[in-house]
């Protein structure tokens, strides 16, 4: 593990079996990357960085990472997409927004949907909301008996095992702010015309149960951060922040993974072009 990478765990990742304590973790952190202009300079080179590793792995095509990022309303996980993945074209990175589910999708069981959009190998998959809906909204909101539910987070972390064990590296990063700091968001998007069509009245509802969401959330975090993919709790109320810690750990572990390009079975030498 890289030096960055452990500096970085050291706050934010959720040790497999220990809570998360999401009351006790600073969704702000100075503590990472204090200073804005040096973040950012930081996450453009993450950015860059990032998407050489990408072609890398492309052109081995025996692996593919994941990018789960999970959070409330307003938490930044559109803007994560653009400020981390910004420089990779869309051949390298497949981004995945999972909503409420199709009717086809209901006729299966609830990870199918996630299966089929699992990105292929050579490829970068990032989620926007993810098979872990099934045990938030879902839980929250009683849309599935309890028992279910419960059943649900060992199916995950079995599901999440057989990917690593078939060449996905998984990162999953819960984009944690506070409640202040989602009013301040929800407000910029009814002030703002051009952000209205971000606003959901539906947000409101899921708001009113902001602490239901928070104990659902701890639950997850705890049940679901096994050693072969940690949830990682991203403090998020300032996006240049959140935005430099995710790069930061996505290119460590790019770079952990080392992709290389194949060697081929001619030599250069061999061809003169005319």
């Amino acid at each position: 593990m890289s030096k960055t990478l452990k500096h970085i765990d050291d706050v934010i990742r959720v040790a497999p079996g220990a809570g998360a304590s999401l009351s006790a973790r600073d969704p702000v952190c100075d503590r990472l990357f204090p200073d804005k202009s040096e973040a950012e300079h930081a996450t453009a080179a993450d950015a860059e960085a990032i998407d050489a590793l990408q072609d890398k792995l492309w052109a081995e095509r025996k692996r593919a990472l994941l990018v789960v990022l999970q959070g409330i309303d307003t938490s930044g996980k559109d803007g994560t997409v653009r400020g981390v993945f910004n420089r990779c074209g869309p051949l390298g990175v497949c981004v995945t927004s999972f909503g409420r589910p199709s009717e086809q999708e209901l006729a299966h069981d609830y990870l199918w949907r996630v299966h089929v959009a699992m990105p292929k190998k050579g490829m970068i998959g990032v989620f926007n909301r993810s098979h872990y809906e099934d045990v938030l909204v879902v839980k929250v909101r009683g849309l599935a008996p309890s028992e279910v539910v419960e059943q649900r987070y060992d199916q995950i972390n079995g599901f999440e095992k057989h990917l690593t064990e078939n060449g996905v590296t998984i990162l999953k990063f819960m984009l944690h702010i506070s409640k202040d700091e989602q009013k301040q968001r929800l407000q910029e998007r009814l002030d703002d015309p051009n952000k209205h069509w971000k606003f959901n009245p539906g947000d409101l509802e899921d708001r009113a149960l902001w602490d239901d969401y928070q104990r659902a959330y701890d639950i997850m975090l705890e049940r679901c951060s096994t050693e072969h993919a940690p949830w990682r709790v991203v403090p998020a109320d300032k996006k240049w922040r959140r935005n430099a810690i995710i790069a930061a750990v996505v290119r460590a572990t790019l770079e952990e993974m080392n992709p290389r390009y194949p060697e081929p079975e001619w030599k250069a030498g061999e061809f003169r072009i005319e």
